[in-house]
């Protein structure tokens, strides 16, 4: 690295309470949209598992 590409940074400014919160429940939302996301998948695979298992069965 430069030492002019090192000058050049500028500070990352401390937030403040008010945009931590704000920060923290964007965090938050993304998270429970994943969980959301991964559980309707979950339930996909389930229902497809036992579709197959109910096609098994009655081709004997």
């Amino acid at each position: 690295m430069l030492i002019k590409e090192v000058t050049s940074l500028k500070p990352i400014k401390p937030q403040t309470p008010e945009e931590q919160r704000i920060n923290t429940l964007k965090q938050q939302v993304k998270r429970s949209q994943d969980a959301v996301k991964s559980e309707r998948q979950r339930q996909q695979v389930a229902k497809a598992q036992q579709n197959l298992i109910k096609a098994k069965a009655i081709k004997p």
